[in-house]
């Protein structure tokens, strides 16, 4: 059974056991997250779908975690909401839920289907057996915007998202570009039919990193806390939350899928073609703490970001031959994350994605550290083409079966 926190009138689909979460219902309660109350609202279930036989085969919810009440100026509003679905199959046969957290412009919605209307994420996990849980970071998408209280947004444009995201092999900025084939309909930029659908699902997103961190981490920890054990599924900027609520919470983590996590690990890259592809974004660290912003728990102990003394690979190991970075890691003798170590993890790399320069940087520094991280890439497990959105891709059913595999065999 899940931690205390749960609110007893909290839907059976959506709260409870596995027992429990198998059975829906419409119920009403309050929620007490972190000493802050959710107004007293209805869990809104809606109807099962059913199969020819009139047997409900997957059961939907959703419901806010993580909000409080603030006074801003003659008004008061929520903050800090976070919003999460749910789908729950009939029959549960995954002994713990999966949690899918999207990454940067992004919400929820990469999981649920893909740009060309095929299923997506959340179904294929559901047909496996697992409960799914879906959140829109706070302050973004279905968790609700509001610049009076989290400050300025910030929003990608076409040309951004086709560099790096659907039609890298359009532009050729790192070596890997080229190898991009699985965008639907042939390169995804503008006028391609998914791109556009897809283009239409970005939203506004917090400009400022930190403060992202700081709202969705306890967000997030407050999810598990009301759910119970959990895996969470991460993507993209989603990393920066699960590293957190893997290292605040590792016996509510049962494993962390990290796919394409931000990175690499200290400070943010550019790219720029040719033989010297990249380059170094600025001289202040991206995130001060290897994987975040936010303090992560080292041992010995780290007071501030500056006792984490920084080593780039030298020169004599310059890896741009082969399409790598040259990493940034802990100067030797290196802190561990006895709580990162703690938790199951896997770093999952597309052939043709821009972390296919540097996602061997972070599973790097997490070995340094003593977590021992798997590595997928899925080239080498016969998934050739992909880009970074491998959920939206024309494989993104075999991507799928790949990562739940990795669970089944790490899970226990």
């Amino acid at each position: 059974m899940a931690g205390k926190g749960r609110a007893k009138g909290f839907a059976k689909g959506f709260a409870e056991g596995v027992a429990e979460r198998i059975a829906g219902g419409l119920l009403v309660g309050a929620l007490a997250v972190q000493g802050a109350i959710l107004a007293a609202a209805p869990v809104r279930a809606q109807a099962p779908a059913q199969d020819p036989a009139n047997e409900p085969i997957t059961r939907a919810g959703y419901v806010y975690v993580g909000g409080r009440y603030q006074k801003l100026g003659d008004k008061t509003v929520m903050v800090g909401q976070m919003f999460v679905q749910s789908r729950t199959p009939a029959k549960i046969t995954q002994p713990y839920p999966v949690v899918m957290v999207h990454g940067l412009a992004q919400t929820g919605v990469n999981f649920l289907a893909t740009a060309d209307g095929r299923p997506g994420w959340v179904q294929r996990f559901v047909e496996k057996g697992y409960q799914v849980y879906v959140v829109d970071q706070v302050g973004r998408g279905r968790s609700g915007t509001n610049p009076e209280v989290y400050g300025p947004y910030d929003r990608l444009g076409t040309r951004s998202l086709e560099k790096t995201y659907t039609a890298p092999e359009v532009y050729d900025l790192f070596p890997q570009a080229k190898l991009h084939t699985q965008w639907p309909g042939g390169p995804g930029v503008q006028g391609n039919a998914a791109f556009d659908q897809f283009f239409a699902s970005q939203v506004p997103f917090l400009a400022n990193g930190q403060q992202t961190e700081e709202l969705v981490d306890p967000a997030l920890v407050a999810l598990l806390e009301k759910i119970g054990p959990a895996i969470l599924l991460t993507h993209g900027q989603g990393a920066l939350f699960g590293w957190a609520a893997s290292d605040a919470r590792p016996d509510l983590v049962k494993a962390h899928v990290s796919v394409e996590p931000n990175g690499p690990p200290f400070f943010d890259v550019q790219f720029r073609g040719g033989k010297e592809f990249w380059e170094k974004s600025g001289d202040g660290r991206a995130r001060a703490y290897g994987l975040t912003r936010m303090p992560l728990t080292f041992d010995p102990p780290v007071k501030a970001p500056e006792d984490l003394v920084v080593a780039q690979q030298p020169k004599g190991a310059d890896k741009a031959a082969d399409g790598q970075i040259r990493c940034w890691l802990q100067a030797e003798p290196a802190r561990t994350l006895p709580n990162l170590a703690k938790v199951p993890a896997v770093v999952v790399t597309a052939e043709a994605s821009f972390h296919a320069t540097y996602d061997a940087c972070t599973v790097a520094f997490l070995t340094q550290a003593g977590a021992k991280p798997d590595a997928i890439r899925l080239a080498d497990r016969g998934l050739r083409g992909n880009g970074h959105m491998v959920m939206l891709e024309t494989n993104s059913d075999a991507v799928a079966d790949l990562v739940a595999g990795w669970i089944g065999s790490h899970v226990k």
